[in-house]
């Protein structure tokens, strides 16, 4: 008889999800299945709104990355206006953009995941956490804590608060920078340029012990999508949506953005609330591919910057069977944080950049809009159709974390085949399997959005524990 081991929920992620293994009777694992079990109904829930309220309510999905649907939303809106935004609004939406990248693959690497690099997979559990990381490694801690903070002081200084500022509006943003907010932020900029680069010495010095995992961590080839500039140059807020294949073949050099759908499909699952996008022309499941860190560096050439470049040629340098691993996106997301602080600096140093002209002012001018950029975990889709009065009537919203949803499910079953057989189970074993999903550092409060008829099921619990009343469908 089939045996099933579940681990609910999957820790130190953002959201909530669990794991099923399926053993077979010799105690080989036959399937494995990845739940996201919450759901947010947010493309619904837009019906019915004023276009101009999109992107504040938009930000709303999550509290983790709401810049970034910000972005997307407000780009979006952009197209409904049928404007061309000022220059300097541009440059002050990429800064908080990278801004926000910087503090969320903070949390990413150095709270969520640092604890299974720096202490090891079968650390003992109950000192595998960013505490015990600040014992064992203090530096290393502090480094991380002090780049997060740098990355949400960045967006309160540019927008008035770190979480859900109204700022970035359809058109460009409220208020413009001023010198003073200026040399605050560039004065910050070397220690955090610092941290990284020590970060990166000391994860690069740690890859060996991880051969193993990097073997067997959703490592199998894949598509991979992703902004990139004309250059080929690492892109966060504009530029060509490129798709390429395991070797670096491009499939699509540029995707046309109103006619996303075309190459871009979406299914589900009954076993999941996360949608599952997948590349048209090869269909589903075969047409999985990747998005994040490790999609983007995979994707372009060089990153534009100095010492991210050299960081970049250094990644570069390994096979492309070996930046393949998705244990690899941990590697990315520190060469990403040095892109983004250097790329805020050289940002703030525009000439124009302290124009008061930021605010492109209009009336709905189209019924339709798509807004594209790149979230922390990879590419995010607004599209938005509008009637006649600037209500919203349609919205359809693909998620960064969705795209990978594929992917993470196959890494977990490539995981689990690998490590688990019979049933001496070990902890570090059970934890690799969901290390696996945290190096895609799935934000899965912002990327439920079924489509069709989903399963559901509700129940009523008393303070007593007693399940008072269940509804179920599918």
């Amino acid at each position: 008889m089939t045996k099933t081991i579940t681990i609910d929920p999957v820790t130190r992620i953002e959201g909530h999800s669990k794991i099923t293994l399926y053993l077979d009777d010799a105690g080989e694992v036959s399937d494995a299945q990845f739940h996201v079990t919450q759901f947010r109904g947010f493309e619904t829930l837009a019906e019915g709104r004023p276009f101009r309220e999109m992107p504040s309510l938009m930000a709303r999905i999550c509290g983790i990355c709401p810049i970034s649907h910000l972005i997307a939303s407000a780009k979006a809106c952009d197209e409904l206006l049928a404007v061309r935004i000022p220059e300097t609004a541009v440059k002050l939406r990429q800064i908080v953009n990278l801004a926000q990248m910087v503090q969320s693959h903070a949390l990413s690497f150095f709270y969520l995941s640092s604890p299974d690099l720096l202490l090891g997979m079968d650390s003992a559990p109950d000192a595998r956490h960013i505490f015990g990381v600040a014992q064992a490694h203090p530096e290393l801690a502090r480094g991380g804590v002090r780049l997060r903070q740098f990355g949400q002081q960045v967006i309160e200084i540019l927008g008035g608060k770190r979480i859900h500022p109204a700022w970035i509006v359809p058109g460009g943003v409220t208020d413009p920078l001023t010198a003073e907010r200026r040399d605050q932020i560039l004065a910050m900029i070397p220690e955090a340029k610092q941290f990284v680069l020590t970060a990166l010495t000391a994860f690069k010095a740690k890859l060996p012990q991880f051969e193993d995992e990097i073997r067997v961590f959703a490592n199998f080839p894949t598509l991979h999508m992703g902004l990139v500039t004309n250059s080929d140059a690492l892109e966060f807020y504009e530029g060509n949506l490129r798709i390429i294949d395991q070797d670096g073949a491009i499939l699509a050099p540029a995707v046309d953005k109103y006619h996303y759908q075309e190459t871009i499909g979406e299914a589900v699952e009954p076993y999941s609330y996360l949608k599952s996008p997948y590349y048209k022309p090869r269909g589903y499941p075969n047409g999985i591919y990747r998005v994040g860190p490790l999609s983007r560096l995979n994707i372009v050439s060089h990153a534009g910057t100095l010492l991210a470049d050299q960081e970049l040629s250094q990644f570069k340098a390994m096979s492309s069977a070996e930046r393949q691993s998705s244990f690899h996106y941990h590697y990315a997301r520190l060469i990403e944080m040095l892109y983004g602080v250097e790329r805020i600096e050289q940002l703030l140093q525009s000439p124009d950049i302290l124009s008061p002209h930021v605010h492109a002012l209009a009336s709905p001018n189209a019924y339709e809009g798509v807004g594209i950029s790149e979230a922390p975990r990879g590419t995010l889709l607004h599209h938005y159709t509008i009637d006649e009065n600037g209500l919203i009537r349609n919205v359809n919203l693909i998620i960064a974390t969705g795209n990978n949803n594929l992917a993470m499910n196959r890494g977990v079953l490539q995981v689990a085949r690998h490590y688990i057989h019979g049933d001496d189970i070990s902890e570090g074993v059970l934890n690799r399997v969901e290390a696996v999903i945290r190096a895609f550092d799935p934000c899965l409060s912002c990327s439920t959005h079924a489509i069709g008829q989903m399963p559901l099921h509700i129940e009523m619990v008393a303070p007593t524990g007693e399940v008072v009343r269940a509804v179920k469908r599918g």
